[in-house]
């Protein structure tokens, strides 16, 4: 069976940055991690993260620490930056692991990281004729580097390191959407060299946040595909919407694969009822041992530092509610 370590209350990483914080200056952006861990803390969060609160969005743990890649003024359909990779990328250095290693400093609580996907990255912004050969050759090389960052993360004391793909759900569906520029065999494969990393150490996850929102409907077959194709202890699912096709993504899950449910809508203020919550999650404890799962928002609070998806007051309540579920789930056995 699969083993959370206790990791029972979590969240995607990206938190609501604090108005007026200029990520230029690092005084100010370490008093703000401060904030977010002891906001963390009080909240009883069983992870802790930095919030994102130096990047830009939730890509920029890579993009900001690697050569090979212009920066355009397109952006995409989800209002981000485009980016262009015409080389094949380099890093600078360390990309996350010397700051991650500042929050053991801060609190007890096991520290958390998260990546952007070397998939997502190379399906986004592989251009062809721009100056890499192809977008397997370009995720290969991002994969990488991305493993070699997971490996010096958890030797500096990271516990929780989670590889965000927002295209791979949009592949599980009986109508796949558009994959970008990598095939959804080729996305499992470049993403499975990315955590096929040395033995983890005792206590060490690494997560897999295949996307924010079930498809219509799931295809079985390629459910497993996915869950069979890249060596990750525990898939961060959307579990929001009471939906039949969020339940079949549990259901098609190995068994000895830990779950994380996002259980609460981190796009929308209101807050859900838990008895319909309770509900949902009772419906998956009939197939899946609650022992290995865990309960968090169902996707980052600002996974663009320049568009909040709430407030910090609303941001604090679904934080509260993720935590109350989980009481209710587990007692105290945090």
């Amino acid at each position: 069976m699969a083993d959370t370590y206790n990791y029972r209350i979590d969240h995607h990483g990206s938190l609501v940055r604090p108005a007026g914080l200029a990520a230029d200056d690092p005084e100010a952006v370490d008093a703000a991690v401060r904030e977010a861990v002891a906001l963390q803390r009080r909240l009883r969060s069983t992870v802790v993260t930095d919030g994102d609160l130096p990047r830009e969005d939730f890509r920029s743990a890579v993009l900001d620490g690697v050569s090979g890649f212009r920066r355009t003024a397109e952006a995409d359909e989800d209002g981000l930056v485009r980016w262009v990779a015409e080389s094949l990328p380099k890093a600078d250095g360390p990309l996350l692991a010397d700051r991650a290693a500042r929050l053991t400093e801060l609190t007890v609580i096991a520290p958390k990281v998260s990546l952007p996907s070397p998939a997502y990255l190379a399906a986004t912004t592989f251009r062809p004729g721009a100056g890499v050969a192809s977008a397997r050759e370009l995720g290969e090389a991002l994969a990488e580097i991305v493993r070699a960052e997971i490996e010096l993360l958890m030797a500096r004391g990271v516990r929780l390191i989670q590889l965000n793909n927002p295209l791979l759900l949009g592949q599980l569906g009986t109508g796949p959407a558009d994959p970008g520029a990598l095939s959804f065999a080729d996305a499992l494969a470049v993403d499975a060299l990315a955590v096929a990393s040395a033995e983890r150490p005792e206590g060490v996850r690494i997560g897999v946040a295949p996307g924010w929102t079930a498809p219509a409907e799931v295809d079985r077959a390629r459910a497993e595909q996915l869950y069979g194709g890249i060596g990750a202890d525990r898939w961060i699912l959307p579990f929001d919407q009471g939906t039949p096709a969020e339940l079949d993504l549990v259901r098609a899950l190995p068994e000895d694969r830990d779950v994380c449910l996002g259980v609460v809508d981190a796009t929308v203020a209101d807050l859900e009822d838990i008895d319909t919550v309770m509900a949902r999650i009772d419906a998956v404890a009939e197939f899946k041992d609650l022992e290995d799962a865990a309960v968090s928002p169902s996707r980052g609070f600002a996974d663009v530092a320049s568009r909040p998806a709430l407030s910090a007051e609303e941001q604090r309540g679904k934080m509260v509610l993720v935590e109350t579920v989980a009481r209710y789930c587990w007692g105290n056995e945090f």
